[in-house]
């Protein structure tokens, strides 16, 4: 499988476009990556970009803008109100898929000892890819920023990892730190102050760091020291959190800015609930909130469904309305609009040639099935009438976790709705793969078979492509007989005003599984695999009976109830 790692590297510009533009249209040139987000910052004077690819590819890519940035940006004329030490200020790699931290950091050495090499940039290595223990921390690192690097740069306890330690090159494109780190969120919270003491005083109270400890409950009290003199802190409230307050004058509101360096543990929605306590505790109230660059959509709907359990709500309803939650809840749209679209990972990773059936129109879909195109089929329809009935049940659900009087069951019917969502899903995925599988035949039908060695390729590829297409409406099978076990359980406590839907979902359910039949029959009949056919028709017709039963379990329920 495809390794893929992201780069989020940081640049010391924020408001010349035309010299932002130059930087991505670098990145842009090397084959097998893809840009995923610019987010320039007029304030910080600062621009974070996301692009992601294969790892050499991305190696390459963010060499090339790190060299075009060296070329554009002059940090002896910089000013922000983020800290920086260069014109590509930091270079992070996060591991994405099918690759190791251990792999990414030694991709990041390679791409620092080349920046040094080439290019004539200082510069240190960070967290996971840090040489020493003392370099882990970014702030450490940057200590002083590039105003300090003339001095630091010849300090031998500051040796650059890489590149020279003088301040020749440097001297305009400042120093650049690299790092191999997990999944990073940045993160601001806008409050209704414009006074930063406040603002940091909020930061110190949430941040793992904390605050200086002091004699008595002033500030301006004794520093507390420990027997070795050294200063004693007071840990904030979240663990894996950095932060500060500042003030924007581009939005002209004071932030805590913070950096959620395990999202596992911290996710952000409690970042912004522990802010806003903290901040109501000062008198200070949370207005909305800002992510800067990309976020994963489990972070999206993970805080979706935090904020409707406290509301009391199911959360068992789909992505697009978890994320429009999270949206709201925490006023991510507050200073500008914010697009699932183009600011949620998986989605800019998707690739918008590949088009799927379930994106179609229920007419698109319709007249698609009905074109002469031999696919969709019935493998395709199976699988989406399943998807059907198993949103039925999923709808009595969610209905009967709203029911007036019922307000003590509402987790119970919460938890039957994701199930509910999760077997939707499932079907759904396969309406697509039950085409694919048959798509993958054709593309093995074409194989080449001149020569014996080609003809034994062909076969080969022939025969795990039919398997395959007997697996996917096997699949279908399975899934719609799970779905009717739900469907059962909400035809007999569900909302009674909605039984005829759970009904309405088991036929649904029974045509998936008997629609599904005929495919996998049918798909096993020129297989020559034999022992494998017996297997799996056996399985399938023990997983009709059960259909077929258990459809006539539900209707006489729900024609009892009606």
């Amino acid at each position: 499988m495809k390794q893929l790692i992201e780069c989020v590297p940081n640049f010391s510009e924020g408001s010349d476009m035309a010299v932002i533009k130059q930087i991505t249209d670098s990145i842009e040139t090397v084959d097998g990556v893809k840009l995923l987000n610019v987010d320039p910052g007029k304030a910080t004077n600062r621009t974070v970009v996301t692009f992601v690819g294969t790892p050499d590819a991305v190696i390459e890519a963010a060499f090339l803008a790190i060299k075009k940035a060296s070329e554009l940006i002059d940090m002896s004329k910089h000013t922000g109100e983020h800290p920086r030490m260069g014109a590509t200020d930091v270079c992070p790699l996060v591991p994405i898929a099918n690759i190791e931290m251990d792999e990414v950091v030694k991709y990041a050495h390679k791409l620092g000892e080349r920046v040094g090499r080439e290019l004539g940039i200082p510069g240190y290595f960070y967290e996971n890819a840090a040489k020493t223990q003392i370099r882990k921390n970014l702030a450490v690192v940057r200590k002083g920023e590039y105003e300090a690097l003339k001095s630091k740069l010849v300090d031998p306890e500051w040796k650059p990892d890489f590149g020279p330690n003088e301040f020749v090159k440097a001297v305009n494109s400042g120093a650049t730190a690299i790092s191999a780190r997990d999944f990073l969120i940045a993160y601001n919270v806008n409050l209704n102050t414009t006074s930063t003491r406040r603002a940091n005083a909020i930061a110190y109270d949430i941040r793992e760091k904390g605050r200086i400890k002091r004699e008595g409950e002033k500030l301006s009290g004794a520093i507390v020291k420990d027997a070795q003199g050294a200063t004693i802190w007071t840990p904030g409230a979240l663990k894996h959190v950095k932060a500060i307050g500042w003030f924007i004058e581009e939005y002209g509101v004071t932030q805590v800015t913070m950096n959620l360096t395990n999202i596992k543990e911290t996710p952000f929605h409690l970042a912004f609930d522990e802010t806003a306590k903290a901040a109501a505790a000062r008198g200070v109230r949370v207005t909305g909130s800002e992510l800067i660059g990309l976020v994963p959509k489990n972070a999206m709907l993970d805080a979706g469904k935090y904020f409707l359990r406290q509301q009391e709500r199911s959360t068992g309803v789909h992505d697009s309305e978890l994320i429009k939650i999270a949206i709201k809840s925490m006023g991510l749209d507050e200073l500008s609009p914010f697009n699932p679209q183009e600011r949620i990972i998986e989605y800019m990773l998707e690739d918008g040639e590949d088009k799927k059936l379930i994106d179609l129109s229920l007419t698109g879909f319709a007249d698609e099935t009905a074109s002469e195109s031999p696919a969709p089929g019935g493998g395709s329809i199976s699988a989406y009438v399943g998807s059907l009935g198993i949103s039925l049940a999923t709808m009595v659900a969610n209905l009967s976790a709203h029911k007036r009087g019922w307000d003590d069951r509402w987790e119970e019917f919460s938890d039957w709705a994701e199930k509910g969502q999760a077997l939707k899903d499932e079907l759904l995925f396969l309406v697509d793969e039950d085409t694919n599988s048959f798509n993958k035949i054709m593309e093995a039908m074409r194989l080449p078979k001149g020569s014996d060695a080609e003809k034994e390729m062909r076969k080969q590829a022939m025969d795990a492509a039919t398997k395959y297409a007997i697996l996917t409406p096997f699949r279908v099978m399975e899934t719609s007989l799970a779905s009717m076990e739900m469907i059962q359980v909400m035809a007999e406590i569900g909302n009674p005003n909605s039984v005829t839907d759970a009904g309405v979902g088991a036929l649904c359910a029974r045509t998936a599984v008997i629609s599904a039949y005929l495919n996998v029959k049918i798909n096993c009949k020129d297989f020559d695999d034999t022992i494998f056919v017996t297997d799996i028709l056996a399985k399938a017709e023990s997983v009709m009976a059960k259909a077929i039963a258990k459809e006539e379990a539900i209707l006489k329920i729900t024609l009892d109830k009606i």
